[in-house]
């Protein structure tokens, strides 16, 4: 069964979403996150992504007093991401109750470094954020594309050691135009052995079955829920 993972992105830690990464779009959905997370966990919902946009544009946590409240006060398993360059980033977020934390712009930038997170705080806690456009990685909150080839590098970092990559086809985020089903397909045959996370275009519950029908493991999504296109009662035949 296909994995449901609700993302909160938070700018000064109220929920909102992006379209495109286009921080000029941004729009408010709800002042308090905890809220929004309380009701996921009402609903059955397990896991949560939650995105410090604010530290993804600042090169550095900022967000962790809400992700503090997001830990400490819902039992849900949290993998944040978002501005976290050094190692004092990763140890806030797992202080203040991140289980995993997903790095992006850091594992192009300076592999090194991610490598090294890796080894020293274990692959299962450690999730590589591939975020692509036109089948090229893109970083500093999708404003930046370089050359990388997507499916090389994910290929690259499995050899690191990488088990989870969470992949945003940015073409599609916040758009509701539905999921890049075929090159999560892609990615599956060329990287059979990674756990791939769907991220960007969910737009209904149809989308997310097709997802499941493709046999992906999991999916990220925010922005239908929070325009009232999936609810979470559609949910209930995933939630086992």
């Amino acid at each position: 069964m296909i994995e449901l993972i609700p993302a909160i992105d938070l700018i000064e830690g109220k929920c909102v979403r992006l379209t495109q990464g286009d921080y000029d779009s941004k729009k408010v959905y709800d002042e308090n996150p905890l809220e929004v997370a309380k009701r996921f966990e009402d609903a059955g919902i397990r896991r949560l992504h939650v995105v410090d946009l604010d530290g993804a544009r600042a090169g550095h946590i900022i967000n962790y007093r809400t992700l503090e409240q997001l830990a400490t006060r819902t039992s849900l398993t949290i993998d944040f991401g978002g501005g976290l360059k050094q190692d004092k980033d990763l140890e806030i977020a797992f202080e203040c109750g991140a289980q995993m934390v997903t790095g992006g712009s850091i594992a192009v930038k300076n592999p090194d470094i991610f490598t090294a997170w890796i080894n020293h705080f274990g692959s299962e806690r450690i999730i590589l954020g591939a975020d692509a456009k036109a089948g090229k990685i893109a970083i500093n909150g999708w404003e930046e594309k370089t050359t990388l080839e997507l499916i090389p590098y994910i290929k690259d970092y499995q050899a690191k050691g990488i088990q989870k990559v969470i992949c945003t086809d940015i073409s599609r985020d916040g758009m509701l135009q539905g999921p890049a089903i075929e090159l999560y397909q892609e990615i599956q045959t060329e990287v059979p052995d990674i756990q791939l996370i769907a991220s960007g275009g969910v737009s209904s519950i149809e989308d997310i079955e097709h997802l499941a029908q493709a046999n992906i493991p999991a999916v990220i999504f925010g922005k239908a829920l929070y325009e009232g296109r999936i609810t979470l009662n559609n949910l209930r035949p995933f939630i086992s």
